[in-house]
């Protein structure tokens, strides 16, 4: 196996991957991953004990124990830019020998469990609700830069979705999955939709403040597309790309919606902290279970 330089995997001078500032045993196989940095101890303070805590930029790291379950919690910031970071340097973490530079002969399968926030695009959807992404579609452009296929119901949802969208969209998305065993395992008994994953979080989840939205009918029309009743039904900024970077690194992924917003009655959640937190704890329960 050819060996990786320095410039394509960046190391610290303590051994550590550049960004999250972690060394290979300071992760668990099991790793949740929270947008804001602050969540990481809303979620650790579950934990019966914490060893590791690390920090670098808005990456946070918790590694500990809940019962006899090791699990690390680890902030990747907004956005699939960060989560490109994120899973290459976890990957990089367990898969390749930091001391020579070569991918290891047995690879290691990671569970990586999102527990994020969005905002529901179909009325039925209720504020302060948990939705499981069955899948999820790539409005930015990550995977676009990565080897990827769809299965064939992914390829033909992907089409007929660029085909309900309006001429002058220049847009090229994509389709991911998550794991399937951690779909029926874990998303038992919740309700579950196609999110939709938005490189920003203004105009392109269709908000418009004083800046003009070049696609003003986006939320419409996702609203009402629909293939072999499969819907749209969330949108958020990181679930398509880890869908994607797991499939493509081998790893196993779900994505858990605290829906904190419903764009189509406009309202929010008057309780944002409280329907997190009692997500989480119900999350960590499925968890435990698996």
């Amino acid at each position: 196996m050819n060996r990786i330089s320095e410039t394509d995997l960046i190391l610290n001078a303590n051994g550590s991957v550049y960004h999250l500032n972690l060394l290979p045993g300071d992760v668990a196989s099991t790793i949740i991953t929270v947008g804001d940095p602050e969540r990481v101890s809303a979620i650790s303070k579950y934990f019966d004990r914490v060893e590791i805590r690390k920090s670098k930029r808005e990456f946070i790291t918790h590694t500990g124990y809940l019962g006899s379950k090791h699990i690390t919690v680890l902030s990747t910031g907004i956005g699939t830019g960060n989560i490109d970071i994120v899973l290459n340097e976890l990957d990089a973490l367990v898969n390749i020998d930091l001391d020579t530079r070569r991918v290891k002969e047995e690879l290691q399968k990671l569970t990586i469990i999102r527990i994020g926030t969005s905002g529901a695009i179909q009325a039925d959807i209720p504020v302060d609700s948990l939705l499981v992404s069955s899948a999820a579609v790539g409005f930015e452009t990550m995977m676009n830069y990565y080897e990827h296929s769809n299965s064939v119901n992914g390829q033909q949802f992907l089409d007929d979705l660029i085909a309900a969208l309006p001429q002058y969209y220049t847009l090229h998305p994509y389709f991911s999955e998550p794991d399937d065993h951690l779909l029926r395992r874990m998303g038992k008994g919740l309700p579950q939709g196609i999110t939709l994953t938005a490189p920003g979080f203004y105009a392109p989840q269709g908000r418009q403040i004083r800046a003009k939205n070049n696609f003003p009918e986006l939320l419409p029309v996702l609203q009402k597309f629909s293939y072999r009743d499969q819907r749209m039904t969330n949108i958020e900024m990181e679930t398509a790309g880890i869908y994607g970077m797991a499939s493509a690194l081998g790893h196993r992924a779900i994505s858990f919606n605290v829906i904190l917003a419903n764009r189509v009655t406009q309202n929010f959640s008057t309780q944002p902290q409280h329907a997190v937190d009692h997500n989480i704890k119900l999350i960590l329960e499925k968890l435990i279970g698996t």
